[in-house]
């Protein structure tokens, strides 16, 4: 079946001796019309940075220098389309909501470089804590004119070029810009616009798509939603807080689970089906979140009738009626949730576990997605559960043709978070994926026992 990569840590670069060797802010390449744009009641609640690293190989073609350069270009030349990407995020003291000022004020472009080589920094799937000096955090240190300081932009891009001739494009984007499909969308048409090819797809930007009916009108009960005590948009740092990073003291660790392994679960899920049509609901994605969340929840502690809660991000494009456009720019993403019993969850079935998370996206429809938006326009909150898995495994950053060449691998710089579970891609291997966990330790050991377990390889 293979084995689990749950071992030790590898031995890691702690410090990637980055120098920043330029900075500027890149305007659109033409002039912009200044306008206020939409943020959706799902944008609303994800002002926060999200931050990926994307490393490229030695490319005799296409040393570091011409990448930046070819990347400042195509950067100012995509600002024109995505328009909202140059803008500034603005609180408006009439509705108490947030809006993108589009004002053409530029997206950073940093140039920095490194005394290490991409082979001393280690496992690119471990989630090194170094990389976050591949995405500069703060303007401060930066050498920008005094008046580019004074609002957050909403896009950055960092190259880093490394001795070994090999390099990183770290971006660090606000949320409430993009979701994880959209945000492929503009990488694939960042990379056209540097190989001097036109868009892949013209992004669709229009936010009012996913607005609020009027009068709003709940319709179901949304038990994923807590609600916020402080209103939108009337104080930054309300959102930001619900999204900090935790200052407790965690473990973390990556869980491989092998396409052979990830066959082993749904041939586990079938057999109590008697291979019948409800197997349809046994997928790749179902069975690692259902064995997940039996490990998560089972970890922190022995009450057999606590509820637990999962939740698990689910598009929304093609539920709707009439479908958004597969281009839509903006989150256009819902919280599906499934709950069971701890009891439930250590005893029942495991194929119970698997169609009770297929169930939790079945129940988002079109009138469910638009009472989830309208619930947001009532009662101002974001979602809520015991914990969330977030899923980067099939978005496919890694497979993004750039004129160097494709990345060696792609991945989140990763969040202190033990309420939130990472699945990402194998860096070899699409149909593999890494679970990456972060726990205080005494869970840690009870969630890493938990999973060797109930993986139960000799079934």
């Amino acid at each position: 079946m293979g084995s689990l990569s749950q071992e030790l840590p590898p031995l890691l670069a702690q410090d990637l001796k980055i120098k920043i060797q330029d900075s500027c802010m890149v305007l659109p390449a033409q002039k912009t019309e200044r306008r206020s744009m939409l943020l959706s009641n799902i944008d609303q609640v994800l002002n926060f940075s999200v931050e990926t690293v994307h490393f490229f190989p030695l490319n005799k073609d296409f040393p570091p220098h011409v990448v930046a350069e070819k990347l400042r270009s195509a950067l100012a030349n995509i600002l024109v389309t995505y328009d909202f990407m140059a803008g500034r995020l603005k609180a408006n003291p009439n509705t108490g909501r947030f809006e993108i000022d589009c004002n053409g004020a530029g997206a950073v472009f940093v140039v920095a470089s490194s005394d290490c080589t991409l082979d001393e920094i280690g496992d690119l799937v471990y989630p090194n804590p170094s990389f976050k000096d591949l995405i500069v955090k703060s303007l401060d240190g930066l050498p920008l004119e005094k008046e580019d300081h004074h609002d957050q932009p909403l896009c950055i891009v960092q190259v880093t070029s490394f001795k070994c001739g090999g390099f990183t494009m770290g971006l660090s984007t606000n949320h409430a810009t993009f979701d994880g499909l959209s945000f492929k969308i503009f990488l694939d048409n960042l990379a056209a616009l540097a190989s001097d090819k036109p868009l892949v797809m013209i992004p669709c930007n229009d936010r009012h798509l996913l607005a609020a009916r009027s009068p709003p009108r709940v319709t179901f009960d949304h038990p994923e939603m807590i609600k916020l005590n402080i209103p939108l948009g009337q104080d930054s740092n309300s959102n930001a807080s619900i999204f900090d990073d935790t200052q407790e003291g965690l473990d973390f660790k990556i869980f491989q689970l092998t396409s052979d392994m990830i066959a082993h679960l749904k041939e586990k899920a079938k057999k109590a089906l008697g291979g019948t049509q409800n197997s349809r609901y046994i997928t790749g994605f179902n069975v690692v979140t259902a064995h997940v969340w039996r490990c998560k929840a089972l970890s922190l502690g022995d009450d057999p009738e606590r509820e637990s809660r999962l939740l698990y991000a689910v598009d929304i494009r093609p539920r709707l009626n009439p479908p958004l456009p597969a281009s839509y720019v903006g989150n256009a993403v819902l919280s599906a949730y499934t709950t069971a019993k701890c009891k439930e969850l250590e005893e029942g079935p495991f194929s119970k576990l698997v169609e009770k998370v297929s169930e939790g996206a079945k129940r988002i429809t079109d009138e469910y997605a638009r009472s989830a938006i309208d619930w947001g326009e009532v009662y101002k909150g974001f979602p809520h559960g015991e914990f969330l898995i977030s899923s980067w495994w099939k978005l496919g950053f890694a497979k993004v043709e750039y004129p160097w060449g494709r990345p060696r691998y792609s991945c989140p710089v990763v969040y202190h978070r033990k309420d939130i579970i990472l699945l990402f891609p194998d860096i070899d291997n699409d149909n593999g994926v890494n679970v990456l966990v972060s726990l205080p330790s005494k869970e840690m050991n009870k969630f890493h026992s938990l999973f060797h377990k109930l993986l139960d390889l000799k079934d």
